[in-house]
């Protein structure tokens, strides 16, 4: 949950920004987190395992979260965004957001070669998703990225904008880092 806290704060400078997505919502920890911050009007949470979305809702009930504010979407978070930029009249009317007043949360699953022994993890080889996979479906919206901790950032550096830098921060528990969050801005749509 302190990974929610961490993108909450990196991304409150622009009070504009009101509707969060949670790409990989899991069981629903962040997503509970992000609700209870009462930062964000709205929060569109996706999981594509239905017992776990089922898990997810069940932990917001039980932690009292205003139902009204977490949107629960079972899909694949990158046929979901997808629909949003390129068809959102396919898309029920609760599930279209206003790109320029949101905010994407990605805590991905983590693995690949070198993930656990190299010193600096090279997030081309992150599985099942690298960083190109995730920044191209997330680039045109300002984004948090939930990273390992050994994570390059020179590659993380490299995705902002033009004019823009990305903020990072260590999420550290007990003096050890545990993980990297990452705000990149998005990419206006002719920079994309």
């Amino acid at each position: 949950m302190a990974a929610s806290r961490i993108a909450s704060e990196l991304s409150a400078t622009d009070a504009s920004k009101d509707t969060l997505i949670d790409a990989f919502a899991g069981a629903g920890g962040n997503t509970i987190a992000f609700a209870l911050t009462h930062r964000w009007k709205r929060i569109i949470a996706v999981e594509r395992d239905a017992s776990t979305l089922a898990c997810a809702q069940n932990n917001a009930e039980l932690y009292e979260v205003d139902p009204s504010i977490i949107t629960w979407v079972h899909a694949d978070s990158f046929e979901y965004l997808d629909l949003l930029h390129n068809r959102p009249e396919e898309l029920h009317p609760d599930l279209r957001v206003d790109v320029s007043k949101t905010v994407l949360f990605s805590s991905p699953p983590w693995g690949g070669p070198g993930y656990r022994t190299d010193e600096v993890f090279d997030l081309g080889n992150m599985q099942p998703y690298n960083l190109d996979k995730l920044h191209s479906s997330y680039r045109s919206m300002d984004h948090v990225l939930y990273l390992p901790r050994t994570s390059d950032i020179r590659q993380i550096a490299k995705l902002a904008p033009e004019g823009s830098k990305v903020d990072a921060v260590q999420y550290c528990m007990e003096g050890a880092s545990k993980a990297l969050v990452a705000y990149i801005p998005r990419r206006e749509a002719q920079g994309s």
